[in-house]
């Protein structure tokens, strides 16, 4: 795994423990191969701590100039691949220069670490965190070895949440009131609300409420915009007569959501919107959009 430059095997196995590695609570990461492993999760202002093991490849000796260990939180943006932009670097000094000739363990630990943004895999971008090893060697080339790990940060229940209110109208021909208990939604939370049929002219057909996320990257012309329908729910099939009213309830565990991000380091934005759909006989579609907030409540055991 440790391949050095110019070489066609490795010099040393090099292993990142994190000391409380049986007891950390584990997710997915999806790699960039497609794989999917089980890493630690972190949130913001803990202590990363664990040992690094290096052991030279049998009858080996390996000459370094130093040995270091780096926790690096970095956005890459898949249309500039390999270029990562790093918003967090800390590294810490393991060994100086010398030979190793057998197994060798160094412990380290980073203390309360600022992770502000949490980790996410999207459509254009992806923000991730890892720690890396580098066994560094001069001529003969750097050994360098990664571990990953996933960070999430809650919110507590925001103090104001106010109630969405959104009108649909065609003048002398159609009008509509909508009505969601909330505008900021948890992970896990349920969309309550109403629809009201103050207006009816025109035949509609069917109604469907989408949740909608649009993942924005770069920036001015460089912009790259991403929209994924993540959740399709019918709300009527038929007409509707006036003074009607339809009541909405749709749980949002089973989507893959995640929090929203507003403007993360200026690489990225991830927003989240109701997307109402009115279509009529003839099938003329009629649009009204909302956005709403996305956060990450603790869970409570």
């Amino acid at each position: 795994m440790n391949y050095i430059i110019g070489a066609f095997k490795p010099a040393s196995n090099i292993s990142i423990t994190f000391s409380d590695e049986k007891t950390r609570k584990k997710v997915p990461l999806k790699k960039e191969n497609g794989q999917t492993v089980m890493v630690p999760l972190f949130q913001s202002q803990e202590n990363i701590v664990g040992q690094i093991s290096v052991e030279p490849v049998q009858g080996k000796k390996i000459e370094h100039n130093g040995i270091k260990i780096e926790l690096l939180g970095q956005i890459e943006m898949y249309f500039d691949r390999g270029n990562f932009y790093d918003f967090t670097s800390l590294v810490r000094e393991l060994d100086v220069p010398g030979e190793i000739y057998e197994r060798k363990t160094y412990p380290f630990e980073f203390s309360t670490v600022e992770m502000p943004y949490e980790t996410y895999n999207g459509v254009n971008v992806r923000l991730r965190y890892v720690l890396k090893v580098t066994i560094s060697r001069g001529y003969a080339g750097s050994i360098m070895e990664y571990q990953d790990f996933v960070v999430r940060n809650y919110s507590p229940s925001p103090p104001i949440n106010n109630s969405i209110k959104m009108e649909v109208g065609i003048e002398d021909c159609l009008h509509i009131e909508f009505e969601y208990n909330k505008s900021k939604y948890h992970l896990k939370d349920v969309i309550i609300g109403k629809i009201y049929f103050l207006l009816v002219r025109i035949k509609l057909k069917n109604m469907d409420l989408e949740i909608r996320r649009r993942e924005s990257t770069g920036s001015g012309a460089n912009t790259h915009v991403e929209t994924e329908t993540l959740a399709k729910f019918e709300l009527m099939d038929g007409a509707p007569v006036r003074g009607e009213s339809i009541p909405i309830r749709l749980f949002l565990s089973p989507y893959e959501l995640t929090p929203t991000h507003r403007n993360i380091n200026n690489k990225f934005s991830v927003k989240y919107y109701f997307n109402l759909v009115l279509v009529d006989e003839e099938d003329r579609r009629y649009f009204k959009q909302q956005e709403i907030t996305i956060y990450r409540l603790e869970e409570t055991s």
